[in-house]
């Protein structure tokens, strides 16, 4: 097993997260660990194998991939018809009128 340089895995996982995301990490050191963006913590081993991988992940397929999750956001936008009220806007005192018909109605409605 090699000895891993902690400032160098930390920059190597930074350039590559950056490459594949577009945006810094958030890095939290925790005496032998380390929380990325808040996530699960995970060991110096780790971070550089995820930093790897990164790294040898295409920048055109995780374009594409952003790409089809753009268009289909503004299509599901599209989709979404308005929210309408369930009793027509009506007040709390006239649907409970409704609802129990002759009965008398709760002291706070009154």
């Amino acid at each position: 097993m090699s000895k891993l340089d902690k400032d160098q895995v930390v920059a190597d996982f930074t350039a590559a997260y950056t490459a594949a995301f577009g945006k810094a990490p958030q890095l939290e050191q925790k005496p032998g660990w380390f929380s990325v963006d808040g996530g699960k913590n995970i060991r110096l081993a780790e971070l550089a194998e995820l930093g790897a991988s990164y790294a040898s992940a295409k920048k055109p397929a995780t374009a594409a991939k952003a790409e089809a999750a753009k268009s289909a956001t503004k299509s599901t936008k599209a989709a979404k018809t308005p929210k309408s009220k369930g009793d027509g806007g009506k007040s709390a005192s006239a649907v409970w009128a409704e609802r129990t018909g002759a009965q008398r109605q709760p002291r706070g409605c009154r």
